[in-house]
């Protein structure tokens, strides 16, 4: 046996170790946009909706409904919906179902269905992927950009000859900005985020948000539904409170600079993955937020304290 297919044994063994012990179950994930311009696909003016209700339906050969589950996105615009045992999902579709209250005018219309695509499966575990559903305002914003084909504006011909130009001495070249914090690459570990100098870089998280309300279900189910972010961020001693806590530090770094090794979409999806597995699968997620959150040695924490 060569050496290639002794690292790839080994990573079989490995991976076969982190989800022993899980039942056999089914995962669809994906998020819902706001298609500010109503041109039917993402673009950089889309958005993603909290609180959208996302519909999967399965029909059989003759189109017959067999099975239907409905879920709401979470704050982030992403959704997970669980089934149990090992469905056949080969010919389901999700699609938005409903508006809520984080869908403000964007509710209007829902855009087309998307066909499941199986991501994964092994021992039991499907993972299913979906494209990214949209969801409409009854009109386009107004600063979408206009018809690709303009009408072009009509000629004027001067009856008077224009006015001599004069030219100006070209202006000095700016001097180079300073590097963006936010594309800056920063690690830093969870004592970091409970500092109170360091209170002013939660930009877009609130300590007091719930961790149900980020997580989704999952985590409402296993850490309860009063817990916070800020509390989450004590947590120790078990293998499960040590994944919420380098969990929600690995979301704090996600949305503080872009360089971190996961996105804010990735935390939450590894985290809802570990919830389901093994005991042992916990384990491994919590220390691979660790190793990230700590800059793989690599990376220094680049927080500065606050100004009063």
């Amino acid at each position: 046996m060569d050496l290639a297919h002794k690292l790839l044994f080994a990573a079989l063994l490995i991976f076969a170790a982190t989800i022993d012990g899980t039942q056999a179950a089914a995962m669809v994930s994906g998020a819902v946009f706001c298609d500010q311009c109503k041109d039917g696909q993402r673009s950089l003016f889309d958005y993603p909706l909290s609180g959208m209700k996302v519909t999967v339906t399965c029909a059989d050969g003759t189109g017959q409904v067999t099975m239907s589950r409905e879920e709401a996105t979470n704050v982030f615009g992403n959704y997970v919906m669980r089934f149990d045992g090992t469905p056949d999902l080969s010919n389901c579709n999700a699609q938005v179902s409903g508006s809520g209250e984080g869908s403000n005018d964007c509710g209007a219309t829902a855009g087309p269905a998307q066909k499941l695509r199986l991501m994964f499966r092994m021992f039991g575990m499907e993972i299913y992927g979906v494209d990214s559903l949209l969801s409409e305002p009854s009109q386009p914003m107004s600063f979408c950009p206009r018809s690709s084909n303009p009408v072009p504006a009509p000629i004027i011909t001067p009856t008077r000859p224009p006015p001599p130009t004069f030219r100006l001495p070209p202006l000095p070249p700016l001097p180079p900005m300073p590097p963006l914090p936010f594309s800056e690459a920063s690690a830093c570990s969870h004592q970091y985020w409970t500092m109170p100098e360091y209170k002013c870089y939660w930009r877009v998280l609130n300590p007091e948000t719930k961790v149900s309300l980020i997580f989704g279900p999952l985590a409402a189910r296993r850490y309860g539904s009063d817990m916070t972010l800020w509390e989450s961020l004590q947590g120790r001693g078990d293998p499960y409170k040590t994944l919420l806590r380098e969990a929600t530090t690995a979301l704090l770094n996600s949305y503080n600079t872009l360089q971190f090794p996961y996105n804010s979409i990735g935390v939450v999806t590894r985290t809802n993955w570990a919830l389901m597995g093994s005991t042992r699968g916990v384990l491994i997620t919590a220390l691979r937020f660790i190793r990230a959150n700590s800059g793989s040695g690599r990376v220094t924490c680049k927080l500065t304290p606050c100004k009063t």
